[in-house]
């Protein structure tokens, strides 16, 4: 396993890769590394010639500056846990040599289509503007012939496969199911900062939507979204930021069940003042 800082060095490593015929896995990431990343990178260890994992936290996507000075940031660890499963490149740039000043301090336009609007979108804007910012950099260093990204972020896996139709990207994006604790509770960086008894706590969320699938087609679209929230709020230290039950390719909300063949519940949930996302694929 090799640790690259410099753009110019990953791409001239795998122009000759690729010269050579051989497949380049893709995934991007912002470090403080789980068993889901983990997941992922095996996903493109195994179904490619080569795959590389960015290591970057991205200062664009974040609203909050104590989110960004806080996040957690520990690149020896995270390409240790890499070198293990088999990954070839880790690419860790620093964020000086990556982006330029006006980069940086100007919001990265881009047409999504009415997805930034809805769900994370409406709670923080100009996020994905950033996301798509950074991944759209990084595809063009990185050239991969798959990417790999996890469902648990539908909204941005959603966004992500508009940028590449858009952008022209010859990138075959592969959405990976979420990883989750024995318990239900969906693996995040973000669990590192509940208590044992909030991390107890957090995995009512998974347990109400799975139980909500049940009622699909039985109730309204309304009543189950109302019944939802008020079972997960009823759990003291839980708080529901936002329900919305949404066409899982548009993500339009629906009215009615049969508004659309493929729907999906996506919930974001304070737990004390961790704020945790999930979702669920009801239809």
């Amino acid at each position: 396993m090799q640790l690259i800082k410099s753009a110019s060095e990953l791409k001239s490593l795998l122009s000759e890769a690729r010269r050579g015929g051989k497949s380049v896995g893709f995934l991007p990431t912002m470090g403080a590394l789980h068993e889901g990343h983990l997941t992922l990178a095996r996903r493109a260890v195994s179904e490619n010639d080569i795959s590389v994992v960015s290591v970057f936290v991205n200062p664009t996507q974040f609203n909050n500056k104590v989110d960004l000075e806080t996040y957690p940031r520990n690149v020896a660890e995270d390409a240790r846990k890499l070198s293990e499963v088999g990954v070839n490149f880790v690419f860790a740039p620093v964020v000086e040599e990556f982006y330029s000043k006006d980069e940086l301090n100007n919001r990265f336009q881009f047409d999504f289509g009415g997805l930034d609007q809805v769900m994370e979108g409406k709670f923080r804007p100009g996020h994905f503007n950033g996301v798509v910012q950074v991944v759209s950099k990084l595809f063009s260093i990185v050239e991969p012939t798959k990417a790999y990204f996890g469902e648990k972020d539908f909204q941005q896996l959603a966004i992500i496969r508009r940028m590449v139709k858009v952008m022209n990207f010859n990138i075959e994006i592969v959405g990976c199911p979420i990883v989750r604790q024995v318990d239900g509770l969906a693996l995040s960086s973000r669990n590192a900062l509940l208590s044992d008894d909030q991390r107890q706590l957090a995995t009512n969320i998974h347990a109400v939507l799975s139980e909500s699938v049940q009622f699909v087609g039985q109730t309204s679209v309304q009543e189950l979204h109302n019944s939802t929230i008020a079972a997960i709020n009823r759990h003291d230290g839980l708080e529901v930021e936002y329900y919305d039950i949404v066409d899982g390719l548009t993500l339009k909300s629906i009215g009615r069940w049969d508004d659309s063949d493929y729907i999906v519940g996506c919930i974001t949930v304070y737990c004390g003042k961790v704020r945790l996302i999930d979702n669920i694929r009801l239809k």
